[in-house]
């Protein structure tokens, strides 16, 4: 295929007879039993974050040996040390593993070669341009390609741009290695689906899409992949499976922005947003509900589309609905600031000076999780404006602001008296209560109706 990307990051082509074409949908559907490949032994993991890790724990529970590989000293010293956000579930699973002898977790590459599989689960996030930063991917990739062996599975799940799984794969296995995929081993793409912290999406019961170079490529990765989910949908080729994953959170983003802006509209008729939403909710086609919110964070959707923004300006082609949206998104925390600018003003009182409690801070409910936290950019604009700032979450007891200084969670923050608490995550089972008695509250969640002055966003 024509490489989708600036020449100076493409991989060099194969010279090699390409295998044969990928298998139509229709053949992997329901996806094999996972134990149609008896030759399926052990797995390696590269990348134990927020997917590589419950991956990696979910295959060992699926009878495989299994070996995380990261490059972060420190995230193997907090996965051996249970460290690690993860579901109840997988936390003691994690524990089990550790004890077990067919799990390990370091940073030796030529672990890749040992394995029957690979799987690739790196973080792709974007740079202060919001262009890809593909950066621990391709090292990924490259050790991958390095340590590959004939015989193998190699699955790609990173989120990514359309064409990374030739380009970043198949064709440096062929021009580095004489290695073809579909005859000398096999490659794959079957995007990650993980919803950290979330009991009723965890993977078992997430589909999962599949797509390979060739039809027996899909078909070995659908086996793999059918160990941790018990829905596989195979799609033709590896490209379709990574615009699959652009789709979704494209699609997400879209909406979330569309959320906001209702609740705008909402506010302006008095009318609740929630409320609203719930009942468009109660039709069973044709909505979607989304809720508004101070912003858009994770390691997803303020990130993905991104790399199809990206792909497309490449290709010159227009894409004015996902880019307003994806402008919305990241203007959204400073129409939070705005708009605590607005109720203290309404109470007679200016932003500078005023000691402002910002309540969660984590991009979600029920996470540690801070990766593009709207909270950030929240806190950086009150200061710009001359507000004290502190912050109270039980799940982050420190929080780094875009110019280094690091924040501690005042624990002591219910007993103190603030101009204006400004809720921002409301986590599971947290103590709340205190904030109903104060006088001042904006409401970002929209979900805490308790605060007898509670102003939303």
């Amino acid at each position: 295929m024509t490489s989708t990307i600036p020449h100076q990051l493409a991989a060099a082509p194969s010279s090699a007879v390409p295998p044969e074409t990928a298998a139509p949908p229709e053949l992997l559907s329901p996806a094999p039993p996972a134990d149609a490949e008896p030759g399926l032994r052990s797995v390696a993991v590269v990348g134990l974050g927020y997917v590589g890790l419950p991956t990696a724990l979910a295959l060992h529970r699926s009878g495989v040996a299994v070996r995380g590989v990261d490059v972060s000293r420190r995230r193997l010293e907090a996965v051996r040390g249970g460290q690690v956000d993860l579901l109840p579930s997988d936390l003691l699973d994690l524990h089990a593993a550790l004890a077990s002898d067919g799990f390990s977790v370091g940073d030796d590459p030529t672990a890749v070669a040992e394995a029957d599989a690979v799987i690739i689960c790196v973080p792709t996030p974007v740079d202060d341009h919001l262009s890809p930063d593909l950066g621990p991917l391709e090292s990924a990739c490259r050790a991958v390609v390095d340590w590959a062996r004939p015989g193998q599975l190699l699955v790609l799940t990173s989120t990514t741009y359309v064409g990374s799984t030739h380009d970043l794969l198949v064709a440096p296995l062929a021009a580095r290695r004489g290695l073809v995929a579909g005859r000398d081993l096999h490659v794959a793409f079957s995007p990650e689906r993980i919803d950290p912290g979330v009991v009723e999406h965890e993977q078992g019961r997430t589909p999962r899409v599949v797509g390979g170079t060739t039809a027996e490529c899909t078909r070995r990765a659908a086996d793999l992949v059918g160990r941790l989910t018990s829905s596989v949908h195979a799609v033709s080729s590896a490209e379709a499976a990574e615009m699959t994953k652009l789709y979704e959170n494209t699609f997400r983003a879209v909406v979330l922005a569309l959320a906001n802006e209702v609740a705008g509209i909402c506010r302006t008729l008095d009318l609740d947003a929630v409320e609203v939403t719930d009942a468009a909710a109660t039709k069973p086609y044709g909505f979607l509900a989304a809720y508004p919110g101070p912003g858009v964070g994770g390691h997803c959707i303020p990130c993905d589309p991104h790399y199809l923004l990206w792909q497309m300006r490449l290709h010159r082609t227009p894409t004015p609905l996902i880019e307003q949206a994806m402008t919305s998104i990241a203007h959204r925390p400073h129409e939070v600031v705005a708009r605590a600018v607005e109720v203290l003003s309404d109470q007679g009182r200016g932003l500078a000076g005023a000691r402002v409690l910002v309540v969660g801070v984590s991009y979600k409910p029920g996470v540690r999780d801070v990766r593009e936290t709207p909270a950030l950019e929240i806190v950086r604009g009150l200061e710009q404006r001359g507000a004290v700032v502190a912050y109270h979450d039980p799940l982050v007891p420190e929080l780094r602001l875009p110019d280094g200084r690091v924040l501690a969670s005042a624990t002591d923050a219910p007993q103190e008296q603030w101009d204006l608490l400004l809720l921002h995550t409301v986590h599971p089972g947290a103590d709340l209560s205190w904030v109903s008695a104060h006088p001042l509250v904006l409401d970002a969640t929209y979900r805490f109706a308790a605060a007898p002055q509670r102003h939303v966003v």
